[in-house]
């Protein structure tokens, strides 16, 4: 008989883990091993990780270091496990989460099960409508500067789990492998990019933010999407109050409030007069501000309302040019639209959801892309733009199935 290990860790949660990542994909770690590549002796590095897993003996890699551009012209760390340790955070996950899950915030949002972005700014739109002011609050470099030993605390209150408690100390401390093969320590901070900090993230600001708001200003209504925070307040005065408290608590907890991008936002519309010099802000890709709405009885105002933000639907565009479908021409329009439909209806059901009709734009990107791969293609429409756009146009109008974005209403704009 074979020695038993320490820890008891099911070699059908490994199986699993390792179905949820062949699923997500993603880029190789340090060791440029591919999920395909670990796949083709797949049995064996299962087994692998199981055995040191189970005996105590697993140590993370380091995790390979990259950069992603920001929003605001900045570059934003991205941590990339290799595939067998995202399998093993993982494993992790799946004994961790249905430990902490029934105690989470019903407004924190962020990678949940049963939970989505578009709920949180569902609720963000209805709690603009009742509350004049608002706080847009942004935690500086959260992920960077996240305190290992608050952490460990935090996840002490849910699980005396050796091995589970172990391991997530040990991917807390993982290095970091810069692209010149440098390895950075880490004491404090969880990788943006690995399997397990999202989780992780979500039980520390439960602590920091959502329990201690709950205990002490449970009339302050919030939507949390991992560190994208929205607060609701009645009024100027309480907004700067409010920010002012949290940013204390806040340094208890080793974070700091980011100086300018925090920020106070009147939800200004129709019912509310006056002016202020923040009247929109951006929350999970769409934009909150005054719009020209329809009421129930028929009439137009204005509303604060979500829809689409100009960087989103900039990122839209940029993602449809790259496809080149110009440089396609001997795709039928058939192929095209099994290539783009799958994405087209990603972004059409998301951003769809409120305030629809500011897709318009983006949508008519789309059809002069297909309207260049028609003058590309067809003699006789080479060189004649707007015959082209008619063309496209009676398409739509026969089969208007044919693209996601024609299925939903947005149909060639001939004549443009």
């Amino acid at each position: 008989m074979g020695k038993a290990k320490p820890f008891c860790i099911s070699k059908q949660v490994v199986w699993e883990a390792f179905k949820r990542v062949k699923a997500n994909k993603g880029a190789a770690g340090v060791d440029g091993e591919s999920v395909e590549e670990f796949e083709k002796d797949l049995k064996n590095n299962l087994y692998k990780l199981w055995n040191r897993m189970s005996s105590g003996s697993y140590f993370p890699p380091p995790v390979r270091s990259t950069e992603i551009p920001k929003d605001d012209g900045g570059k934003r760390p991205l941590g990339i496990p290799t595939v067998s340790d995202r399998v093993g955070q993982t494993v992790a996950k799946i004994y961790l989460e249905p430990k902490v899950e029934p105690f989470f915030h019903p407004d924190s949002y962020g990678y949940r099960p049963g939970k989505s972005a578009t709920e949180a700014v569902g609720a963000a739109r209805r709690r603009c409508w009742r509350y004049d002011w608002l706080l847009d609050l942004d935690i500086k470099g959260f992920f960077d500067n996240l305190d290992h030993g608050l952490m460990m605390r935090a996840v002490k209150k849910h699980t005396g789990c050796t091995w589970l408690l172990l391991y997530i100390e040990r991917w807390l401390k993982a290095p970091a492998q810069l692209e010149d093969g440098t390895l950075v320590p880490r004491d404090r901070g969880t990788p943006q990019g690995g399997v397990i900090s999202p989780l992780l993230a979500n039980l520390f600001l439960h602590y920091a933010f959502d329990e201690w708001m709950r205990g002490n200003y449970p009339y302050v209504p919030f939507e949390r999407y991992a560190d994208d925070i929205i607060v609701h307040c009645r009024s100027e005065r309480q907004a700067r109050w409010i920010r002012s408290v949290i940013e204390r608590r806040l340094s208890r907890c080793r974070l700091e409030l980011h100086p300018v991008k925090t920020k106070i936002v009147y939800c200004k519309d129709d019912k509310r007069p006056g002016s202020y010099q923040n009247e929109a802000f951006d929350f999970l890709g769409f934009t909150f501000r005054p719009r020209f709405c329809k009421s129930r009885d028929g009439r137009y105002l204005v509303g604060f309302l979500p829809a689409i933000s100009g960087k989103a639907a900039k990122e839209i565009r940029r993602e449809m040019r790259s496809w080149q479908f110009h440089q396609r021409s001997c795709k039928s329009l058939e192929d095209l639209s099994r290539i783009a439909n799958p994405v087209l209806r990603g972004w059409i059901n998301y951003y769809g959801q409120y305030y629809k009709s500011a897709l318009y734009r983006t949508c008519h990107v789309f059809d002069r892309i297909l309207m260049r791969w028609a003058m590309r293609k067809y003699k006789k429409l080479k060189g004649h733009r707007r015959r082209a756009m008619h063309w496209l146009g009676r398409i739509a109008r026969h089969q208007p199935y044919l693209f996601a974005h024609w299925q939903a209403g947005f149909r060639p704009s001939v004549g443009r």
